[in-house]
């Protein structure tokens, strides 16, 4: 893929970003950032000005696809669109409309986008509807501490629980709420490394029960919405985060590596997407923080609590890639969906 064609998918991706027209300012800032961050990191100097041709709407889906010629470049660009589009919920009309117009510019037929558009549309369904919690609480034997709720809602036992980096008010099970957040981190780096482009929506859903968990072990009963609502406050809103998994993957070259089913060889383009583990274990680790300190954090010390740990934990998923690697071997759609349902 050369650089016309990445900057085409990135145009599409964020014509999909602002679709529904609902984005707030700090939503529209946090994207912003983000194409300087992509920008930076890959050499690419237009990145910034297709985000302002795209929010002053001097670019179009037409001009866009122009440059994809191949069925698969065509095929990516829908793909993330829809994800992009379904990422924060439900599609709106207008985000269905722009999917209906980039699909007749992508020359893309039912038959070709069928299937993707029902393994999304399922995701989507399953994270509406599923319960925050992965492990029911007050269940036969609910003796069990909050600490062992933690460890339990968790999704699999990691060997080598981290530290939080930096100091943090202790709390119920501190080492064992440790071991699930880095669980937690280790299952989305994961998720990234599938070749299904819908996997990398699970992420969100699980950082939600992750939240939970970390609020359950400290006393406080949480909704979707109100975690949802954390999260943002953090810093880390649901499209601004897979647009920049997006993008990291597809400037880092993970993406043909992916589609190729390469896992065992990613090594170094991996360490590239460290975006996925780290945000969900600095994350994890904010709501330790602040829930373990009694919800008396203010919204610019929760950002910028989060950003000061995800530096930290960037570092940390180089060490534990091959856990992830070992992890995304195991996983297929069916144990995506169950995790997300929370069975």
């Amino acid at each position: 893929m050369n650089l016309d064609q990445q900057k085409s998918i990135l145009t599409i991706a964020l014509l999909a970003a602002f679709a529904d027209g609902n984005k707030d300012d700090a939503e529209r800032e946090e994207i912003r950032r983000i194409a300087q961050s992509l920008a930076g990191d890959a050499g690419m100097a237009d990145l910034p000005r297709i985000y302002q041709d795209v929010l002053l709407q001097r670019t179009s889906v037409q001009a866009a696809a122009q440059a994809l010629n191949e069925p698969m470049h065509r095929q990516l660009a829908y793909e993330m669109a829809v994800c992009v589009c379904d990422v924060d919920g439900r599609q709106t009309p207008a985000e269905a409309q722009f999917l209906a117009t980039l699909k007749t510019a992508l020359q893309l037929g039912a038959q070709q986008t069928a299937a993707f558009d029902q393994e999304a549309d399922a995701l989507v369904d399953v994270a509406e509807t599923a319960s925050p919690s992965a492990v029911p609480w007050g269940v036969a034997g609910a003796a069990t501490s909050a600490a062992a709720y933690a460890a339990a809602s968790a999704p699999s036992p990691a060997s080598v629980p981290v530290p939080a980096a930096g100091p943090a008010p202790t709390g119920p099970g501190d080492a064992e709420l440790d071991k699930s957040i880095l669980n937690y981190a280790l299952l989305n780096g994961a998720l990234e490394l599938l070749p299904q482009s819908w996997a990398s929506m699970a992420i969100i859903p699980m950082q939600v029960k992750m939240v939970y968990g970390i609020g359950k072990a400290h006393g406080v009963e949480l909704d979707q919405g109100h975690i949802k609502e954390f999260i943002a406050a953090a810093g880390v809103g649901m499209t601004s985060q897979y647009l920049e998994q997006f993008g990291r993957k597809l400037l880092g070259g993970l993406l043909g590596k992916v589609a190729g089913r390469t896992l065992g060889g990613l090594g170094g383009a991996a360490t590239g997407m460290a975006f996925s583990f780290a945000t969900t274990y600095a994350l994890g680790q904010v709501a330790k923080r602040y829930y373990a300190g009694g919800r008396v954090m203010s919204t610019a010390m929760l950002r910028d609590t989060f950003q000061s740990l995800l530096g930290p934990a960037k570092q940390m998923q180089s060490q534990y890639l091959p856990q992830i690697q070992q992890k995304a071997a195991t996983l297929d759609a069916g144990k995506i969906m169950a995790m997300v349902r929370g069975t």
